[in-house]
């Protein structure tokens, strides 16, 4: 079956799909993207998704399509490849520019994709890496394509048996995975970094708070230390494609309730929730 994206305005066959290779999104990262997790065909809280990827290319002062041009290029993608449950992702680059970091006068690139999306398994094992999130960086914050630092943390991860990288920031306090927000679980109460922490503030994340306080859950965001995964009842994860998922292990230590009784609350009230609506 030939594999289609939308580029710059039109439905292409990925054969014949080109970007520059003078784009400044492959030449210095410089653009910004996001990913939706899409059920039965339609893309899942495309309103907060489309908010974020306003405020990511904000940050970098990059312009975005309307829109409603982009979910329709959503929508376009996701029926020429027939795809039911699938990631979309959205990504917009700062389009050709000269070598090096300066900017000019240019036209964004834009690029819509999707695949099939792979089955996440429940829980997963984590190891914290030795290198540091910078969470007083310009790009703190903002959901960039310039994701080497998570290329190499992920591949550390693995490389030790663990699924999922967690970064402190350079104040030594938790700050996100790779590609996913933390939680923990202390005493009944659930708590995850703040912004302040330099963490890419999640849609999922932001969705289990407001969960969070729908069930009567005890929350709060708040300055972690590290070691706080050490002393946690329960962990976990959140994010686009992994939804809710259980931590089992951190740096090989088990956690004491691997798929507790909030984590799995949590878990079963996100799946409810889309259940019940697709644009929360």
């Amino acid at each position: 079956m030939t594999v289609h994206v939308w580029v710059d305005g039109a439905l292409r066959d990925v054969e014949h799909a080109r970007v520059s290779p003078f784009d400044h999104g492959l030449l210095v990262g410089d653009g910004v993207f996001e990913t939706l997790r899409v059920y039965g065909g339609r893309p899942f809280a495309w309103t907060r998704h489309l908010d974020r990827l306003e405020h990511s290319a904000d940050g970098l002062g990059l312009p975005v399509p309307d829109r409603a041009v982009v979910q329709a290029a959503g929508a376009e993608v996701l029926e020429a490849n027939a795809l039911k449950e699938a990631r979309l992702r959205i990504t917009v680059t700062g389009g050709v520019q000269p070598l090096g970091s300066e900017r000019r006068d240019a036209t964004p690139t834009v690029i819509v994709a999707a695949s099939e999306v792979r089955s996440v398994a429940e829980t997963i094992a984590v190891v914290v890496v030795p290198w540091a999130r910078n969470e007083r960086g310009a790009t703190a914050g903002l959901k960039t394509v310039s994701y080497a630092e998570n290329v190499r943390a992920l591949a550390h991860a693995q490389a030790r048996g663990a699924g999922e990288a967690v970064l402190p920031n350079t104040r030594d306090e938790l700050c996100e995975a790779t590609g996913s927000n933390i939680f923990v679980v202390e005493g009944g109460v659930v708590r995850t970094p703040p912004a302040s922490s330099g963490c890419l503030l999640g849609v999922t994340r932001a969705l289990v708070l407001e969960l969070c306080a729908e069930l009567g859950l005890p929350h709060e965001e708040v300055t972690l230390p590290v070691d706080v995964l050490a002393r946690a009842d329960e962990v976990f994860l959140t994010s686009t494609v992994r939804e809710v998922q259980a931590v089992t292990h951190v740096d090989g230590r088990a956690v004491p309730h691997a798929r507790g009784r909030v984590t799995t609350c949590l878990a079963e009230a996100f799946s409810a929730l889309v259940a019940r609506d697709l644009d929360p």
